[in-house]
């Protein structure tokens, strides 16, 4: 799945370091869904002019809101990784069609938080 996902963003043009931040999130994602939620999902992803999006659903239906918003201990040793998803992932977002969870993961090709403007001007300096 690591490698799928992982050659998946590469081709769609993403960087290694964007690529593999991806892939560590939708990892944290799948083994949740095998810890917590039956072990059996469907993984898929696309690619757009943005960036990549991978969709996550599990039958279980039991991720909520409130474990996203979870924010770990400063000794936590488990339960991290949601809350690293959030941190990586430029965009987030849970549904519950049918009584199942959707979890839809988006990287960008570019990082949002350096606009044009900063590496132009980083350039020009």
């Amino acid at each position: 799945m690591r490698d799928l996902v992982h050659c998946f963003a590469m081709e769609a043009g993403m960087t290694e370091h964007r690529a593999g931040l991806l892939v560590m999130a939708v990892n944290e994602i799948v083994t949740n869904v095998l810890e917590h939620a039956g072990g059996t999902g469907t993984l898929r992803a696309c690619g757009d002019e943005r960036g990549v999006t991978v969709h996550v659903t599990d039958d279980a239906g039991t991720l909520t809101t409130e474990h996203l918003q979870r924010v770990p201990g400063p000794v936590a040793t488990r339960g991290m990784g949601l809350w690293l998803v959030r941190q990586v992932c430029d965009e987030v977002w849970l549904d519950h069609p049918g009584g199942r969870t959707h979890l839809r993961l988006s990287m960008f090709f570019e990082d949002p938080a350096t606009s044009s403007a900063d590496r132009l001007s980083d350039e020009l300096r």
